[in-house]
């Protein structure tokens, strides 16, 4: 079965990409649990942290700390959670390495229910995200 995230990467499906350098790809989760709720993914292709190199995990958290700042001032939030479900005992569903970025507000409860948003709402989002990247 083909890879989600490799098609992602490719181009093969569409996404809303926020961040792209030669070793990483973030683009916004459709079933985000907060707005701007993003996901780091490296190129190269391995099924979870653990088979991949250790290049790889310095590369993602090369990217969290370059785009995180810029999805806090887009969606105007105070913090967020990383997280990273490794492993289907973990909850992994999509068997490429990734890492999720989820903006938290303060006084909005933080919950871990996927949402909805249109396509619409998807794309102003991440062109908020590139903005403020600069």
């Amino acid at each position: 079965m083909p890879c989600l995230f490799c098609a992602i990467v490719s181009g093969e499906i569409p996404c809303q990409k926020v961040y792209e350098d030669a070793s990483t790809f973030a683009f916004l989760d459709i079933g985000p649990v907060s707005e701007g709720h993003t996901l780091i993914v490296p190129k190269t292709h391995a099924d979870n942290l653990a088979s991949g190199s250790a290049e790889t995990a310095q590369q993602l958290m090369a990217t969290v700390y370059r785009i995180a700042p810029a999805i806090l001032k887009a969606v105007g939030a105070d913090g967020y959670n990383l997280g990273m479900n490794h492993g289907e005992a973990a909850g992994q569903d999509v068997f490429h390495t990734h890492l999720h970025i989820m903006p938290r507000k303060v006084g909005v409860p933080r919950v871990f229910t996927k949402t909805h948003p249109s396509p619409e709402l998807l794309a102003a989002t991440a062109a908020a995200i590139r903005e403020a990247l600069g």
